[in-house]
């Protein structure tokens, strides 16, 4: 009879201990790799070690590489070309060489050489890539940097899976091993892209016309396992199929529906992923083998940052991007695991190797989460041109302010934020916008909008960003906790500014009026108003009288309103993202197949894009005729849903 203690016992350390992370400010992922050494065969023994608990972890890497997936296109892949092949192939291939010298040199052996520096060649893809995502770095230079490496790793592992067998039983076919593997890589990604990309959107829209969520999550995860099952199927890891079922997902108008579903999977699996390996720890190898295991480490942490700093400046990174990008891929990964544990199964390796091997990794991975979250302090530290791009970036934002005199300062560039900027152009009025999202400001960058990245909630950038030349401060978006830092901001710097703040609902209407909020507009007060008013003037009120009553319930600021009925049903009212029009700005990069080429030629209106301005040469036009010549450098600028968007993006840049 089995017994649910050990489950129960498992949940509770996880939920205490993510709690304790959270309170400190840690990254979960530690707390689980605690819970999984607690309850491993090490100590409590709640939790067996076996196959069946090793695959579960793995099921959490596959919707990790998914949701990674998502958030790449395919041209974008393809520009990452020399990211992936350049500085991917040269830091494994410097790190597996010069960690396999000196271990083969100290241990007399060049395979466990080769084993241990294949092992610890590899880099945690669940460790950088989540914590870039949570911090939006994922799409800034060292981000790319780090994923463009890490996407090399996982294509490595496969020719090392396979040469680890053919060394060990001398094989004498090991040419034709290596050929055949090659052959199979590309035939089976050859065919997932070509084959995959034209079955997925209509398989997708078949499902999504039956109108059942419930089916609609299990198809996500009948393509998200099924790629994956595919490419295992192939000889191919099960996370470089899920990673390309999540690009393909990402070429059709549901992704961001799929993102949101395959969320809670995706975490409480890799959270399972991490207890596995804290699992693996075992003390005693920490005291009997501790000069081989501080050996290791010293060859993951400086050696292996040092490598991939180097080759990054060697291919033309900046410093601190290199710098950046070399922190996060210090660590060892979770690849090395399964590397190290078939090396010690064909004996190319000791045990005791093996054990230190890992000890060194999980040594790696506990650091890793501090080198990442804390990147750009100890990248200042080691790098002085990282004082001079800041000063350079707040300089910057410093001269594009300067030319603004009585504008209005919008925190937060965002949907909110650019209805009000449109409002604004009508009327003449200058504004200036600062925002977090990278990926916004870029597009919006290139398409001639005055926004800039920074933190509203620094001095320093609220005054490059000419706070002190300002007329009024909107905070756009609904976090009190951000909106209360920019209000202690603006009135320790000029307490006399207007400052217009949102927020969901009444909630905290009287903590942001009390932190200096001129006016606080509840966007669920104002659906309810402009509800009303459809309601009382469809009735037969008089419209004078409609506006009358709805000016004195904003004097009286919501008071008939605050009170309500809550039901379940309150949280399930939203909009469907996936289906919202939004704008892009296209970059017409060399070799696009548009350069040359008339708007009329490219017939971007076939798709359903309207063409909403071009720049060039930081002009921005927003009536262009149908002749007009597309040039390298210009930027498109078009309005579409992200199915169109994504089509439209294709025709422009390849054809």
């Amino acid at each position: 009879m089995h017994s649910l203690a050990p489950i129960v016992l498992v949940l509770l350390s996880a939920v205490l201990a993510v709690t304790l992370c959270r309170t400190l400010k840690v990254p979960p992922m530690l707390g689980y790799l605690v819970v999984g050494f607690l309850a491993g065969p090490g100590v409590m023994q709640l939790i067996p070690d076996g196959e069946e608990t090793a695959f579960l972890g793995e099921i959490g890497i596959v919707f990790m590489m998914f949701s990674i997936g998502l958030e790449f296109s395919l041209p974008k892949l393809r520009a990452m070309r020399q990211l992936v092949f350049g500085v991917g192939l040269a830091q494994v291939l410097a790190t597996l060489l010069l960690i396999a010298g000196v271990i083969g040199a100290l241990f007399d052996s060049v395979l466990a050489g080769f084993a241990v520096g294949g092992a610890l060649a590899m880099s945690s893809t669940a460790i950088v890539s989540k914590l870039l995502t949570e911090r939006l770095e994922l799409n800034q230079p060292h981000g790319q940097l780090a994923i463009g490496v890490l996407l090399f790793q996982d294509l490595a592992v496969v020719p090392l899976l396979i040469l680890l067998p053919a060394f060990a039983g001398g094989s004498a076919t090991l040419g034709m091993d290596l050929g055949l593997a090659a052959l199979k890589v590309v035939a089976v990604m050859a065919l997932l892209l070509s084959f995959g990309q034209r079955l997925m959107r209509p398989w997708f829209h078949l499902v999504a016309r039956q109108r059942s969520g419930e089916l609609f999550m299990i198809n996500v995860l009948l393509v998200t396992l099924g790629v994956a099952y595919l490419t295992e199927l192939s000889g191919l890891s099960l996370a470089l199929g899920a990673f390309v079922a999540g690009m393909l997902i990402s070429e059709t108008e549901y992704r961001y529906q799929v993102e949101e579903d395959i969320k809670p999977f995706r975490d409480i699996l890799l959270g399972f992923f991490f207890i596995t390996v804290g699992m693996r720890v075992q003390l005693p190898v920490l005291y009997t083998h501790a000069g081989e295991v501080l050996l290791l480490v010293a060859l993951l942490l400086p050696v292996k940052l040092g490598i991939v700093f180097g080759l990054a400046r060697a291919f033309g990174h900046k410093a601190n991007d290199a710098m950046r990008g070399a922190l996060a891929l210090a660590q060892g990964g979770e690849f090395g695991f399964v590397l190290l544990a078939l090396s010690g199964k064909l004996g190319l390796i000791e045990a005791q190797t093996e054990q230190a091997a890992i000890a060194a990794i999980l040594l790696s991975m506990l650091v890793a989460p501090f080198l990442i979250l804390h990147g750009d302090k100890i990248t200042r530290r080691l790098i002085k041109q990282d004082w001079m791009m800041q000063a350079l970036n707040l300089h910057q934002m410093l001269v594009e302010s300067m030319s603004k005199s009585d504008h209005v300062l919008i925190c937060g560039y965002g949907r909110s934020g650019q209805v009000l900027a449109r409002l604004l152009e009508t009327e003449s009025i200058p504004f200036f916008a600062l925002d977090l999202d990278p990926d916004r400001v870029r597009e919006a960058g290139e398409a001639g909008d005055p926004v800039v990245f920074g933190d509203a909630g620094k001095k320093e950038v609220l005054i490059a960003a000419g706070l002190m030349r300002a007329k009024a401060v909107v905070v756009t978006f609904a976090d009190t906790h951000a909106a209360l830092r920019i209000l202690n901001m603006v009135q320790s710097l000029r307490s006399d500014l207007p400052v217009i703040v949102r927020t969901v609902d009444d909630s905290d209407m009287d903590v942001l009026r009390r932190a200096g909020a001129d006016e606080v507009v509840a966007e669920v007060m104002e659906g309810s108003l402009m509800l009303a008013t459809q309601a009382l003037m469809v009735t037969g009120v008089p419209l004078s009288r409609v506006l009358r009553r709805i000016r004195a319930v904003r004097e009286e600021r919501y008071s008939l309103f605050k009170g309500f009925f809550r039901g379940a049903s309150d949280d399930a009212e939203g909009l469907d993202e996936a289906q919202l029009p939004r704008l892009l700005s296209i970059q017409v990069c060399a070799g696009s197949a548009a350069i040359g080429h008339s708007l009329r030629e490219i017939k971007l209106d076939d798709l359903g894009v309207e063409l909403k301005a071009v720049r060039r040469h930081h002009i921005r036009r927003s009536e262009v005729e149908p002749e007009f010549e597309v040039m390298q450098d210009d930027v498109l600028v078009v309005l579409g849903t992200p199915e169109q968007l994504a089509l439209a993006e294709t025709r422009v840049l390849q054809g």
